[in-house]
């Protein structure tokens, strides 16, 4: 199965973009060169130590994650969303995101969302649930 999952974090309602800094840091010693796909927007193709791999996009206020395949790229997704202080828009409509974020989300988002002190692995499982293949 072929899935996508995007990345945000919100300030007061509003979207913020991705800290580059972060971004480089946790995808550097795993990636490819990155491919400037337009004004706003660079892909990286991520290759996990175990041969797993997944297509990163970022952009101006979001990252896309897109074909994650089993394996230890899910230890990178993680990381990288952990340490943005971002959330997990689910493709079950679920927005898994840190309890710090609860009060910065748009008006209305907060019913869709599962807050969680941090976002690991396990918790992401459990919010994605039988929609997700098992990951690891």
């Amino acid at each position: 199965m072929s899935y996508n999952l995007s990345l945000y974090r919100f300030l007061a309602g509003e979207l913020v973009a991705p800290d580059m800094n972060v971004v480089r840091t946790v995808l550097s010693p795993v990636r490819a060169e990155p491919d400037e796909v337009g004004d706003d927007a660079t892909e990286y193709w991520i290759r996990a130590a175990d041969g797993s791999e997944v297509e990163i996009g970022v952009f101006a206020e979001f990252i896309s994650v897109e074909r994650p395949q089993v394996g230890d790229v899910w230890k990178i997704i993680i990381e990288l969303v952990d340490r943005l202080r971002a959330g997990i828009l689910i493709p079950n409509g679920t927005f898994l995101c840190p309890e710090e974020m609860r009060a910065h989300l748009p008006e209305g988002m907060e019913n869709s969302s599962v807050f969680v002190p941090e976002i690991t692995l396990a918790t992401f499982e459990s919010a994605a649930g039988p929609f997700m293949d098992p990951l690891t």
